[in-house]
């Protein structure tokens, strides 16, 4: 097997089982290894630290995987490590919750790969050129584990093109996803798009937040910004709210968040969708002196590396800035940042900020986190991506 050799005092982090070595900590590669293949990874000394995949292309050069030697990196691990997660899932599958974030890359020990389930099918995504190789391996595994009716591959992420990788989308195993797929969450029915809907179709990971802050709505006027497909929302309609407007840019995801309304049976609820660009929005609300006592603020990566947390950061205040001047006081704000970039302490400072421009006293009342199918691997505190506070206007 070919060999990569860290250059002195650059093992600290693989010792620690942190799961990346980036190109400028490798001394010497002692072989050929092609983009994908297995490679042990050792100290100055020659002492084996553990397996991992590795790729010239990619400023992450191996992603480990595998710190004890006696365990070799072949089908069996591959399809081990696959069942392990989806055995840490199975109490989350309940009548109640179908969809279900099942393999969460780092986090699983299966880097760049994440498996989504949605009912009766699976979501794929890859972007790791170790984890293609063994692509159907993995299928096989998931299949057999589950039987689904079909596997749909959504791997068409910035990530594969630094790993050297094109775009891939397409059905892996079974039957064509339908154009809308039936799975059920917080007990709430949904109709989503696999095929083409955003990521790998539905956002998992604010299963629990759309719980919690629908505990705060009863008899309350909310304002869900971001809505996509209606989780949000829905979470709100189910919890009693006097009236919701949900807001999104997209077409798809007011024309997918009416759908769910309707399937739900809460069309007799009060509610306005607005087909719109949030900020805009959010400044036109403030110019008619329109007031809400619940706003939710769910926006896309502001932060996409730690290069851009500068200006994401002038984004976010001025999103919350003008949310919070919509709020009288005793007005809740339910804000959240998907920036891995963006920690939750920086992201508490924004909000002050925001406050202060706004004029408003606040408090936070609440930290929102991720699901405990998005585990945040205690060698891997890169997995923690999404945080959120609950913040009352005083």
């Amino acid at each position: 097997m070919n060999k990569i050799i860290l250059h002195k005092n650059k093992e600290k982090a693989a010792w620690q089982l942190h799961p990346w070595i980036f190109s400028g900590a490798i001394k010497t590669v002692e072989g050929k290894p092609a983009n994908g293949s297995t490679v042990k990874v050792f100290n100055t000394d020659k002492e084996f630290i553990a397996y991992g995949i590795y790729n010239a292309q990619s400023r992450v050069a191996v992603r480990l995987l595998e710190w004890n030697q006696e365990h070799p990196i072949d089908e069996q691990w591959w399809r081990n490590r696959v069942r392990r997660a989806v055995e840490l899932r199975t109490p989350l599958l309940t009548d109640q919750n179908n969809a279900v974030r099942l393999i969460f890359a780092e986090a699983d020990f299966l880097p760049g790969l994440i498996v989504d389930k949605y009912g009766d099918f699976l979501s794929v995504q890859i972007h790791s050129s170790g984890v293609e190789v063994v692509k159907m391996i993995i299928v096989d595994e998931l299949v057999q584990l589950l039987q689904p009716k079909g596997i749909y591959e959504r791997s068409d992420l910035n990530a594969r093109q630094h790993e050297g990788l094109s775009d891939v989308n397409g059905l892996l195993y079974g039957d064509m996803p339908a154009e809308f797929v039936d799975v059920i969450e917080n007990g709430i029915r949904y109709q989503i798009n696999i095929v083409e809907g955003q990521k790998s179709g539905f956002y998992c990971d604010q299963r629990d937040n759309r719980w919690l802050t629908a505990q705060y709505v009863k008899d309350r006027h909310v304002l869900d910004c971001f809505c996509y497909s209606g989780g949000f929302t829905l979470n709100a309609f189910k919890a009693g709210a006097s009236s919701v407007v949900s807001v999104d840019s997209s077409a798809l995801a007011i024309e997918t968040l009416n759908r769910n309304i309707m399937l739900n049976g809460f069309n007799s609820i009060i509610h306005t969708a607005v087909q719109a660009d949030v900020n805009k929005y959010l400044r036109q609300l403030g110019e008619e002196g329109r007031k809400f006592d619940v706003i939710i603020l769910d926006p896309p990566k502001y932060a996409p590396s730690r290069s851009a947390l500068d200006k994401a950061a002038r984004a976010y205040k001025d999103l919350n800035r003008r949310a919070l001047l919509l709020l009288e006081s005793g007005g809740l704000l339910a804000t959240f940042s998907c920036s891995g970039a963006m920690d939750i302490d920086t992201f508490k400072q924004v909000l002050a900020w925001a406050a202060l421009d706004a004029g408003k006293e606040i408090q936070f009342i609440r930290h929102f986190n991720q699901p405990e199918d998005h585990p945040i691997r205690a060698s891997f505190p890169e997995g923690e991506y999404l945080k959120g506070l609950l913040v009352r206007v005083l």
